[in-house]
């Protein structure tokens, strides 16, 4: 009953700040400068407030906190998993940050063909960027037809083109939109050659990175099982009422806070060996 009716109050909480997080009928403003921002951007969410994964945050850390105090009944434990519950949406943020970067990784080289194509065809470069609405890979069209009606309304490619770096939010795409840019203002005839030497530097460099990736892949996995697998443990040992006043006293406080200093470094040194150096945007 008491988890039931903790749920029904973080349910009332969370709809009396839906008009706030989504308010309807209204164009966000520009996002203010923030790592968050930019995260949220390459996560996909360019369209959605800053507000909404920090709200997130607070509820996951109230919920797990809670949860793991009416099981438990260690302070500790549930201040350090109402911090977990805290950092969820962002580690999750940047975990669909990445995949979407590895599943774009391979289309480029694609959209730079379709370019290529558009352009010695004869169309200018707002027809055939727009015409990546219709053409691109499925993943790519909505920022692509985004653009096309962008372009149409306003009729300046400059800021149009900023506007699609910022939905993408990728550092190949700001490679391809900044040359186009480049061409845009100052002519000239090597265009095709260019976004032909990128689709190729592109390919390569996806095709190598995917093979280091797999191969590293397992780095991550004892990294997680590493860090999972000894508090699996202490939560049986804490549900014991032996092992809950055990932990309830200084000396298993401080052991838990230890645990989770050293848990945490080495999870992120694990990490940190494991991961590749991430391509920098340009003018991002």
């Amino acid at each position: 009953m008491t988890v039931l009716l903790g749920a029904m109050l973080a349910a009332g909480i969370f709809l009396v700040l839906a008009p706030w997080l989504w308010p309807a009928g209204q164009r966000r403003a520009e996002r203010p400068p923030g790592g968050l921002g930019r995260l949220m951007d390459a996560a996909g969410y360019a369209h959605v407030s800053v507000r909404v994964p920090v709200t997130a945050a607070m509820l996951a850390a109230a919920a797990s906190a809670a949860i793991v105090w009416l099981l438990l009944g260690v302070p500790v434990v549930a201040v350090l998993a109402g911090v977990a519950g805290a950092t969820a949406p962002f580690l999750w943020l940047r975990t669909r940050r990445m995949r979407l970067l590895r599943s774009r990784r391979g289309l480029w080289p694609d959209v730079c063909d379709l370019l290529i194509a558009s352009v010695r065809a004869g169309m200018s470069l707002p027809d055939a960027v727009s015409s990546l609405g219709s053409s691109a890979p499925s993943a790519l069209r909505p920022a692509f037809a985004a653009f096309a009606r962008d372009i149409a309304a306003s009729g300046h490619f400059d800021s149009a083109a900023v506007r699609l770096k910022t939905t993408l939010s990728d550092p190949v795409a700001d490679r391809i939109i900044e040359t186009l840019r480049m061409a845009r203002q100052v002519g000239g005839t090597e265009l095709v050659p260019v976004l032909r030497a990128l689709g190729s530097s592109v390919r390569a460099d996806s095709t190598l990175r995917a093979e280091v990736e797999a191969r590293q892949s397992w780095l991550r996995s004892a990294a997680v099982l590493g860090v999972v697998a000894p508090w699996v443990v202490l939560a049986l040992l804490a549900a014991r009422p032996e092992g809950s006043a055990a932990y309830s006293s200084p000396q298993g406080i401080a052991l838990v806070i230890a645990g989770a200093a050293v848990s945490f470094i080495a999870y992120r040194l694990m990490i940190r060996l494991g991961r590749l150096p991430d391509p920098r945007r340009w003018f991002g």
